[in-house]
Order: C-alpha cells, then structure tokens, then sequence
C-alpha cells in the first residue's frame, strides 16, 4: 500500500528510505524542493520501505540535458500534462516482493490520475526497465539509448500514464488504498 506524504515526520521517512537506496546504489543525492506528490510504500504492518516522487516537468527540466524528452512528439502534444517521476525506491530486504512494487507503480497512477497527467518521463535502470515491461506489463517506450549517468546505466523512458488509469482492468497489480478512496469521497462533498 502507499501513503502521501503529509507532514514533516513523514518526509523525513520518505528521505530517509530513498537517500539510503541511493547510497547503497552509488547514487548521487539530489534533494527536491518543487514536487507534485511524494509517496511512502508501506507494508501491511505499517513499515515504509520504499518511495516515490513526482515533480513537474517542464522543457527546461534537468532531465532533458540526459535524453531529448522535451522534443518527443507524444511530450509536446500532451503540453503541460507531462510529470517527472523520479526517486523509486525499494529498501533492499523488501525488493523482489512484488506486491511492493505494485504498491509504487500504484501510486504513480494514483498520482496521474488525479492530476490528469498523461504521462511521465523518468530514467531507469535496465533491469527494473525490463522488470516493468515483462512482469507488470507497463506500457512505456524508450526515448533513447542506455547512459552512464549519476552512478549507474539508466534508459531514458516515457511512461503512457494515461492508458494505465483508463484501462484499470488491464492491470491486475494496479490498486489504490481504501484510505486514500475514503479521503476523496469526503472531499468531494
């Protein structure tokens, strides 16, 4: 399950599950003040173990000086309903356990949904890539080749956020927490 990220303690969570990923992994730490959502993966005890963020994205967003994001016909099309995800996250004791990373691609959706966000760019390492493609059928293209970049190899990728939320059934891993479904209920009356 995931939660929105809410109040400082819980950004400090949120910061420390990803910067020690990060560290693990060699990454560099880049600390982000302009987001859109941060989420906390949660177990069913109640335990964050992993993250993700979404931030806006613009022509001019760092992320282009990787790969040309901003010249991609399907980015310039959908304007400004075009995200950043970035910061995915999974504490290495709790990878390989698939619920988990339904829980962050779940919130990823959730996210693009409520913001009518039709897609989102990000950088992947090819193995979680191939990971998204084969076992959770996520559909996304490559936007360019495989680059050494901030610790690791990583694949420039677009992500069809809008396919995913209007064709829910289509993904048996896709699903949102009751919490958050009650919270929207309230809200819209």
């Amino acid at each position: 399950m995931f939660k929105p990220v809410e109040n400082e303690l819980e950004l400090a969570m949120f910061n420390g599950i990803w910067s020690t990923v990060w560290r693990e992994k060699g990454y560099e730490l880049e600390f982000e003040d302009r987001v859109l959502d941060r989420f906390i993966i949660m177990t069913e005890e109640g335990h964050g173990v992993g993250t993700s963020e979404i931030k806006p994205y613009d022509g001019k967003s760092a992320i282009n000086k990787v790969a040309p994001f901003h010249q991609h016909p399907k980015v310039v099309e959908a304007g400004g309903a075009v995200a950043e995800i970035d910061k995915i996250a999974l504490l290495r004791s709790y990878r390989g356990k698939g619920s988990l990373l339904s829980s962050i691609l779940s919130s990823a959706v959730y996210c693009a949904e409520k913001r009518t966000l039709r897609y989102f760019v990000s950088l992947l390492e090819p193995i979680f890539l191939r990971a998204l493609k084969i076992t959770f059928k996520v559909p996304l293209e490559r936007v360019g080749e495989k680059v050494f970049y901030k610790g690791d190899d990583v694949v420039p990728v677009l992500f069809h956020m809008e396919e995913m939320y209007r064709n829910k059934q289509r993904y048996d891993w896709l699903s949102y927490p009751t919490t958050i479904l009650e919270r929207e209920k309230v809200n819209a009356r």
